[in-house]
């Protein structure tokens, strides 16, 4: 295939590029301050754009947040897939393997910290609680059944959504190494995932 076949058009990549800079400034900006003291303005000069611009592509202080969590929580579960599938031979260490990545990762990441540390209200915990839930569980459960066919839609949406809310709760209130959760969350769901693999 040539370059020019796969050459995006220039305005989706000048938005695409556009939203990656805005993304890229709140994420500076909520590691600096937290997304409470972080206003439209600041966004835009942060980005180089101008507010009229910061609202014509996201629409709301709101959906700036939600695009902002939407793309770490994607990053982040796009890492933990790739350790599945590095382990899908061994469904337990798979899911040892990625419970305690994820947990690594959530511990370098700002808005799990900055709800940790209590520097925030309610709108990101409610944020990341939801929507990043939900986003995290639909990705999951859509790569059980890849990995393991056997599993059926039903119980990979089960499996996921239990997984991903035990995550982001022990992400949110650690009590362990992450180690050790996750080889207690893996010994915990063995049975049930022993079950799955044996239809």
């Amino acid at each position: 295939m040539s370059a020019s076949a796969t050459r995006l058009p220039y305005q989706t990549a000048a938005r695409n590029l556009l939203h990656d800079t805005v993304i890229n400034a709140v994420d500076d900006l909520v590691r600096a301050r937290g997304w409470s003291a972080t206003t439209m303005s600041d966004v835009a000069a942060a980005a180089g754009v101008s507010r009229q611009t910061l609202y014509n592509e996201f629409g709301s202080r709101q959906a700036l947040v939600e695009a902002y969590i939407t793309r770490e929580i994607e990053a982040l579960v796009a890492q933990v897939a790739e350790a599945v599938r590095a382990n899908a031979d061994d469904a337990h260490r798979a899911l040892r393997i990625a419970f305690e990545m994820f947990l690594q990762l959530a511990s370098d990441e700002p808005v799990v910290q900055v709800i940790v540390n209590d520097a925030e209200g309610g709108e990101l915990h409610r944020l990341l609680t939801g929507l990043g839930r939900a986003l995290a569980s639909d990705r999951i459960a859509h790569l059980i059944p890849e990995m393991w066919p056997q599993v059926s839609v039903a119980d990979a949406q089960l499996l996921a959504e239990s997984l991903v809310r035990l995550a982001i709760s022990h992400a949110l209130l650690p009590s362990e190494e992450s180690g050790v959760t996750a080889r207690g969350v893996s010994r915990m769901f063995a049975p049930f995932v022993d079950q799955l693999l044996a239809r």
